[in-house]
């Protein structure tokens, strides 16, 4: 099943997609020149077509990241198991996904398409594990630590079911503690992210958190995090920055 999905996906090659797609990404990337919408419809129209449980999807998915060398390969073995993920799978997946961000992941959109679509289906089915993710702060992958906090940025304020889930604040501010001074821009980004999403929900919480800690932040990651407050309070807070 890997090798049919595989052959497929290459059989769309577009070399001028290819050359669309680098300017997204600032070190080169070996593409095939797919979408990303027509990667997870390749997937689904598959598994339509071929109907296997859950646990086989799992296996395809692990053939196709363990032999992945293109940037499409690793995003259609994330595919594979999107519609599945909700009700399928433990806390295993997650353990999963961090070898994933550690062994395949290169780059941010991978990262990124890890956490907004696949784990955020399986977080809906298990809200109990949204905070699991807090672990991968410590990633020796720069990957894995922007998934700390891209993987929950969705769950700032989420109404799950007939219920009203929200990220404690703690875990925003004690992640962005352990990564304030952490190098990799892509992991700052994913800092000042989760801080402007949270911002929307908590503002004076996270402004005075800000206030607090404003001075040992990165440029970017502050100013990604005062986004969403009026200009003066934006102005104020920059001022606070180094």
């Amino acid at each position: 099943m890997a090798d049919e999905l595989r052959t497929a996906l290459l059989s769309r090659r577009d070399p001028a997609a290819v050359a669309a797609l680098q300017r997204y990404f600032p070190e080169p990337v070996e593409a095939v020149g797919v979408s990303n919408a027509a990667v997870a419809a390749l997937a689904d129209g598959y598994f339509r077509a071929h109907p296997h449980p859950a646990d086989a999807r799992l296996a395809v998915a692990e053939a196709l990241l363990a032999r992945a060398r293109y940037h499409e390969e690793v995003m259609l073995g994330f595919a594979v198991l999107h519609k599945v993920a909700k009700r399928n799978f433990d806390a295993a997946l997650l353990d999963r996904s961090r070898h994933w961000l550690e062994h395949v992941v290169s780059n941010w959109a991978q990262c990124d398409d890890l956490c907004i679509k696949l784990l955020y289906q399986f977080f809906l089915g298990h809200p109990d594990l949204i905070t699991s993710t807090q672990r991968w702060v410590g990633s020796t992958s720069p990957w894995g630590r922007r998934a700390a906090n891209v993987a929950v940025v969705k769950f700032v304020r989420r109404r799950i079911r007939r219920d009203l889930y929200e990220l404690p604040l703690e875990v925003v501010f004690d992640n962005t503690r352990r990564l304030i001074d952490d190098p990799e821009p892509y992991v700052q980004k994913g800092v000042g992210w989760l801080l402007r999403v949270t911002a929307r929900a908590h503002p004076s919480e996270v402004e005075a958190f800000l206030r607090e800690r404003a001075a040992d932040m990165h440029r970017q990651t502050l100013r990604a995090a005062v986004e969403t407050y009026e200009p003066s309070v934006r102005r104020s807070l920059l001022s606070a920055g180094r």
